[in-house]
């Protein structure tokens, strides 16, 4: 049966997002509009199989609250884009050992997505893809340098340069919650090394440092099993403890910021995550250190702003990648450029 002209998911693209925790799924159209928005656990402690099976259901979900029954997905769709945390191979779209899918090995992601839902499918690092959903469809709009930060149970993130998203040699590159902001500092969980970023700015860091100046007596109105939440809250009523972890954190994001800003000189920087819920209480801080550290031209070009995507940035990513990467969708978005009003 013919779908009629104004079909709004002709040309749209089936996005997964792939946690530790969390899976995610939508549709999104070539101008980022959401067409359906779906969530599950991922499960990961039920092994890979039982949580592909979840992320294969999750996006025929997506699919159908969008109004596209399966079935008729690769006549109406361009294709699907896939966001994971590495290390990965995008140009084979397989992970190769996430650490925060255990048994995740070796996966052959895009290959299986395209066999559950007959759609081309592309996999990319869900750093890279937040990048480059936040400068496709949210706060790096008409950019063309954007660096981005997420700031949650880890630090990752992406580039893009010149109008192009930044993967590095092996597909792996941009990762900038493995700078060293203190050589001889806390052991990082990501990697493994001393003093990266990750190991003081994350939101399990700060609520590991909490937890500990507690658990040593230090007088504070947090609790015993304290988070990032917490020392937010607590550091804006004036609890000393919290204040002192809120201000590191805040430095120390700030310095490995400027040393970003520098390396790259970006129009904007982009900083997301759930540790940026805090709002200005986080982002004034770190503007002012960037501000006053990075070099003269890249301290006067950057801004330093907050996602735009929230909740929904892992899916806009993993479709902005889609659009980056399927010929079908780079042919379509040149189309509609250039039918676009000047």
């Amino acid at each position: 049966m013919p779908h009629p002209p104004h079909d709004r998911a002709r040309g749209a693209v089936l996005a997964l997002d792939v946690g530790g925790t969390k899976l995610a799924a939508g549709v999104v159209r070539p101008d980022g509009e959401v067409l359906s928005f779906v969530t599950c656990p991922t499960g990961a402690a039920d092994g890979p199989d039982a949580s592909l099976a979840r992320l294969f259901a999750l996006g025929k979900h997506a699919l159908d609250r969008a109004g596209v029954d399966p079935g008729d997905a690769p006549e109406r769709l361009t294709g699907c884009g896939i966001g994971c945390g590495g290390p990965l191979d995008p140009e084979r779209g397989v992970l190769l050992c996430p650490p925060h899918l255990p048994g995740w090995i070796d996966v052959p992601l895009a290959r299986l997505a395209e066999s559950a839902f007959g759609l081309p499918a592309v996999l990319d690092n869900d750093g890279t893809a937040g990048a480059a959903g936040e400068w496709r469809f949210g706060a790096g709009r008409g950019t063309r340098h954007l660096v981005y930060l997420t700031v949650s149970t880890g630090i990752g993130g992406g580039f893009v340069v010149d109008g192009r998203t930044y993967r590095g040699a092996a597909g792996n590159g941009g990762e900038p919650g493995h700078i060293t902001v203190r050589s001889d500092g806390r052991p990082c969980r990501g990697c493994g090394r001393a003093g990266c970023l990750e190991a003081y700015a994350s939101g399990t860091s700060l609520g590991e440092r909490a937890r500990e100046a507690v658990a040593r007596g230090e007088a504070s109105s947090l609790p015993a099993d304290a988070t990032a939440a917490d020392v937010s809250r607590e550091a804006r009523a004036g609890d000393p403890l919290s204040v002192r972890l809120w201000d590191e954190t805040t430095a120390l994001l700030g310095q490995g910021l400027t040393s970003i800003v520098n390396l790259y000189e970006p129009e904007v920087a982009v900083l997301g995550g759930g540790v940026t819920r805090a709002g200005e209480q986080l982002l004034d801080p770190v503007r002012r250190t960037v501000t006053r550290l990075a070099m003269g031209p890249a301290a006067r070009t950057v801004r330093v702003v907050r996602a735009a995507n929230g909740d929904r940035a892992g899916v806009l990513g993993a479709a902005a990648i889609a659009f980056e990467r399927l010929p079908d969708a780079r042919d379509l978005r040149r189309v509609q450029e250039a039918a676009a009003p000047n």
